[in-house]
């Protein structure tokens, strides 16, 4: 076995976690558990509240519900592991779960850029077309957009696989990190890597700045058409603009920061990762559930006819 053949000798990794202090790692352990079951039961709540609400069988509230179903799988990806790592003392991980742990994380979150994209177009139909807004987007060319944003993801993440898996792994096999990653990942190869790194970074990090690029300037034009032409219902669409632009940059900025510059380790890379797979999916149902009234008043509904109050 040797590295010339690209053997992969490595065949596990070691995640260093989040930290070493025993009893910090049990507060974390508490902390992200409880924000983990709120995140399955605030988006569970979405998903289950649009299916059983007819009023809700709009292709917003459609979109919605697909989101959630985004953030659910997002955040189960990686925070199981973060949990296990946190207890346990053993913090290795398989070469090939590592593996498919990058694929899924790339995929989930790939779909997810791509499915804001989807929304902004669902916001820019409604507003700048609104009488033909439910003909525009019919159940057909919603399928089929969500469809697209997750084959999108599906594309991205098998490019970023297909670049590292090739390549030869011989020691050390330490990631400074709670979970695998490409930035990380990538720095364990024992070979030159500056023409994958840029592929890898064209990939993501390209992608991400013209995606927010893209999407900054959607929601400009929406947000002036609102200002200056809409005048029936005029709060409710700028509350959902609202929420669609937080929720885009709460997941835009800091994929940015890890993604789009080259793999080289910063103090601030933990905390940032920890925001986007932790947090951020906790937050999504919550921004979208307090800035919407029908939402709100659908939810105390449900609620109600499922004898919870």
């Amino acid at each position: 076995m040797d590295e010339g053949n690209h053997t992969i000798l490595v065949t596990e990794f070691v995640l260093l976690g989040l930290t070493d202090d025993p009893v910090l790692k049990h507060f974390l352990f508490l902390l992200i558990l409880i924000i983990y079951l709120i995140t399955w039961l605030g988006n569970l709540t979405i998903i289950t509240t649009v299916i059983s609400d007819h009023q809700l069988h709009t292709p917003m509230y459609f979109l919605l519900a697909n989101l959630a179903v985004l953030d659910v799988s997002h955040s189960s990806i990686n925070v199981p592991k973060v949990l296990s790592t946190l207890l346990s003392q053993n913090k290795t991980i398989s070469f090939s779960e590592c593996i498919m742990q990058m694929f899924f994380f790339h995929f989930i979150a790939g779909a997810m850029c791509f499915f804001l994209v989807v929304m902004a177009v669902d916001r820019y139909v409604a507003i700048y077309n609104p009488l033909r807004y439910l003909t525009i987007m019919n159940r057909d060319v919603c399928t089929g957009l969500v469809i697209g944003a997750w084959l999108g993801g599906f594309t991205h993440s098998i490019i970023q696989v297909a670049l590292i898996i090739p390549l030869p792994f011989c020691g050390p096999n330490v990631l400074d990190n709670f979970y695998c990653d490409v930035p990380q990942v990538i720095k364990l190869v024992c070979t030159d890597t500056y023409m994958v790194e840029l592929m890898m970074v064209s990939n993501s990090g390209m992608l991400l700045i013209i995606e927010f690029i893209i999407l900054l300037i959607s929601y400009t034009f929406i947000l002036i058409k609102i200002r200056r032409h809409v005048t029936k219902g005029k709060h409710k669409a700028l509350s959902t603009c609202g929420a669609q632009i937080t929720v885009m940059s709460m997941i835009f900025i800091p994929a940015i920061f890890i993604y789009a510059r080259p793999f080289h380790k910063l103090a601030m890379d933990k905390a940032v990762s920890v925001t986007y797979t932790v947090i951020t999916p906790m937050l999504n149902p919550m921004i979208y559930t307090l800035r919407n009234t029908e939402m709100k008043n659908a939810i105390k509904v449900y609620k109600i006819l499922s004898g919870v109050e």
